[in-house]
């Protein structure tokens, strides 16, 4: 299986990648495009800019179409760096070509996204960045559900909105009826219905 999450900084995305990895035989974590891109020597602003988001952008897509990782677990997704751009006043749909994120999300089989909810703000340390933090959860949350590019209706979203110590689980409940391919639709998530939990 390919799975994806997407989510804001500082909410608990690697950490559950790590997890899923551990309960997922054969399953490799693919790191976040701001660290593969660190290792081949760009440097960042900090914060980061839009050409900067715009690069881990190009290169979330790479990542997501290569044929290589065909048992994976991203670290983010092309959504998290348009949900930057938008944050910053950026119209997503100029900021990407839409077939080319088609054929990325078409290659999972589940879209997890991680929301900021008051028992995240309680438990986990506080993040760099607050109110980008906070506009950018807005603006994901804004566009996995209007897919203003027709991107990735058809890949099954599971919305993290639960309790934060229930995560796991409910990921691994949604993955337990494989499903029969990438973007077949056949998880209990649903194709491109968001699941809440």
């Amino acid at each position: 299986m390919r799975v994806a999450i997407s989510g804001t900084h500082g909410i608990g995305k690697t950490t559950l990648a790590e997890a899923l990895c551990a309960h997922l035989p054969g399953h490799v974590m693919v790191d976040e495009p701001y660290y593969l891109l660190e290792e081949q020597g760009y440097e960042f602003s900090f914060p980061p800019s839009s050409e900067d988001y715009r690069a881990m952008l190009a290169c979330s897509v790479r990542s997501m179409r290569s044929p290589s990782t065909s048992s994976a677990v991203f670290d983010r997704t092309p959504l998290d760096y348009l949900a930057y751009l938008a944050a910053g006043g950026a119209d997503p749909s100029e900021q990407a070509d839409a077939s080319t994120l088609r054929l990325a999300f078409a290659t999972l089989d589940l879209l997890i996204i991680a929301v900021i909810t008051p028992e995240s703000e309680r438990i986990l340390p506080a993040a760099e960045l607050p109110g980008l933090r906070s506009r950018m959860n807005d603006a994901l949350l804004e566009l996995v559900y209007d897919d203003p590019l027709d991107a990735w209706k058809d890949t099954p979203v599971l919305e993290l909105s639960g309790p934060f110590d229930n995560r796991l689980d409910a990921t691994l409940d949604v993955l337990k009826p494989e499903s029969a391919g990438p973007g077949s639709g056949t998880t209990e998530a649903g194709a491109g219905r968001p699941w809440p939990v």
